[in-house]
């Protein structure tokens, strides 16, 4: 588990908006350098570590980012980091260019402790390959350094080097929306080896049937998809993020937990982070707790209450 430092990888997400365009520049070439390029599959929880530090989808807010990083910190070298993504875009008002802060600041993270911190993509990191709106980052990167696609391109390039899918050794699937519909192959690992745009559509964009968000770039899934995937791969739940209208809402017999860590969404469940063991199996949701961090304004409805979480 080695832990990596260099003299521009900032402490804090404040001090990548106070970077000079030459600092950015730095900074870019030695994240290039340190974050690991994963394969699209991974697997979570080998060498002797104890527990997984989950959380959804940022979406610029780095207040919420900094409070799930300072836990994964407080959890020692036995803890892993794992974002589900959509690290970008829809930022809170209160954190300024706060796409461009949150990707460098975990990227950061990662290149810190490459063998502990799993930056999953989600649809806004894969914006290159299927288009997403809004897409913020672009205009935040030409206000905070100047006009030009470079390091726009370079830090997409950063995020993309995260895995689409994960698994942990204590039986837990994680993904930004989705999951793999055709399981043709054994091991169900295979179908990971190809990642077309229908597979990566199913991984990052599909909706949950439950959700009221209805996207178009894949279709939906429900209770009975679930059950043949899980059948498929031998694994016993799954951590998304992607529909902030069921966030925090167990679904499909508690196997099925929605996590949204950005105060962008909190109306509809809170700014949520999970804590997985990675040690016994996990069966349901009862296995997992789940938090609710101190950035939260407390704003968001009581269990039962409708919302509309409607988000690209």
């Amino acid at each position: 588990m080695g832990t990596v430092t260099g003299p521009t990888l900032p402490a804090s997400p404040e001090s990548v908006l106070g970077l000079t365009r030459a600092e950015a520049d730095a900074l870019l070439t030695e994240l290039e350098s340190f974050v690991p390029r994963h394969r699209p599959f991974v697997t979570v929880g080998e060498n002797d570590l104890d527990r997984a530090i989950v959380f959804g989808d940022t979406h610029g807010d780095w207040r919420s980012a900094r409070e799930v990083v300072a836990r994964f910190e407080a959890g020692g070298p036995r803890a892993v980091l794992v974002g589900l993504g959509d690290y970008v875009d829809r930022v809170p008002s209160d954190c300024g260019a706060g796409s461009a802060a949150n990707a460098l600041f975990l990227l950061s993270v990662a290149a810190r402790a490459p063998g502990r911190v799993f930056l999953l993509q989600g649809n806004h990191e894969t914006a290159r390959r299927i288009g997403v709106r809004p897409h913020d980052l672009p205009g935040e990167i030409g206000r905070l350094w100047g006009p030009g696609p470079e390091r726009y391109e370079r830090l997409m390039g950063l995020l993309e080097r995260g895995p689409i899918a994960a698994a942990t050794t204590s039986g837990a699937y994680l993904a930004h929306a989705g999951f793999p519909r055709r399981l043709r192959e054994r091991p169900w690992t295979r179908a990971f080896e190809r990642v077309d745009d229908r597979l990566l559509a199913e991984i990052v964009w599909a909706e949950c049937e439950a959700s009221q968000n209805r996207r178009g770039a894949a279709d939906p899934w429900g209770s009975v998809d679930l059950e043949r995937f899980l059948g498929a791969s031998g694994l016993s739940m799954m951590l998304r993020g992607h529909d902030p209208d069921l966030a925090g809402r167990p679904l499909y017999g508690d196997r099925v937990v929605t996590l949204h860590t950005t105060r962008y969404f909190e109306q509809y469940g809170g700014v949520l982070v999970a804590e997985l063991p990675l040690g016994p199996r996990v069966r349901s949701s009862a296995d997992v707790t789940i938090v609710h961090l101190p950035s939260e304004g407390r704003t968001f409805p009581p269990p039962g209450r409708a919302s509309d979480g409607r988000a690209d």
